[in-house]
């Protein structure tokens, strides 16, 4: 997952879209296959996700195709996709548990934790993605506000994210 801070007001979808477009025309000649990113809008931030050899193909990549350049890269480890709920918000929640203490096996049993009381808060976690080396975690879900996934965190395991974005997600 690489991510670029534009800083609040300064990202739209529509442009991330046109930036989309053009990293796909330029993404084979680098060995990277973009396969789907999130805006957040109101805090200008943009995630993409990402298959690539190493992180330098990737700004390659973004060098070459529109000159912005993503502030981190992150080598994660997914989770198994679940289905989408029509007309539901997407929210992106980041839990940064620092270097060396978190593994993608934990991870998947909190993510279990989370799908047994997803349902009492109206959110649907879809996915989850961990770097175990920083100790970042990404979890992208589908719910009514940003106070339901907290919840269904603190509820099912205690690890309340640092920060919920209410994100657009490409098609």
């Amino acid at each position: 997952i690489d991510i670029h801070h534009f800083g609040p007001g300064n990202v739209k979808y529509e442009d991330v879209a046109k930036a989309h477009v053009k990293d796909l025309a330029v993404e084979d000649k680098y060995g990277v296959h973009f396969i789907k990113f999130w805006v957040d809008e109101a805090g200008g931030n943009v995630y993409c996700l990402s298959t690539a050899a190493d992180t330098q193909s990737i700004r390659k990549t973004h060098a070459e195709a529109h000159g912005l350049l993503p502030d981190q890269i992150y080598l994660v480890k997914s989770g198994s996709e679940a289905p989408l709920n029509a007309g539901k918000n997407f929210f992106l929640d980041v839990h940064n548990l620092g270097p060396g203490k978190v593994t993608a096996k934990d991870v998947a049993a909190a993510h279990q934790k989370d799908l047994a009381v997803e349902q009492k808060y109206g959110v649907n976690f879809i996915n989850y993605w961990v770097n175990e080396k920083r100790g970042i975690i990404v979890c992208l879900s589908q719910a009514p506000d940003s106070t339901a996934i907290i919840n269904t965190h603190k509820e099912a395991h205690g690890l309340v994210p640092d920060v919920v974005m209410k994100v657009k997600q490409s098609e």
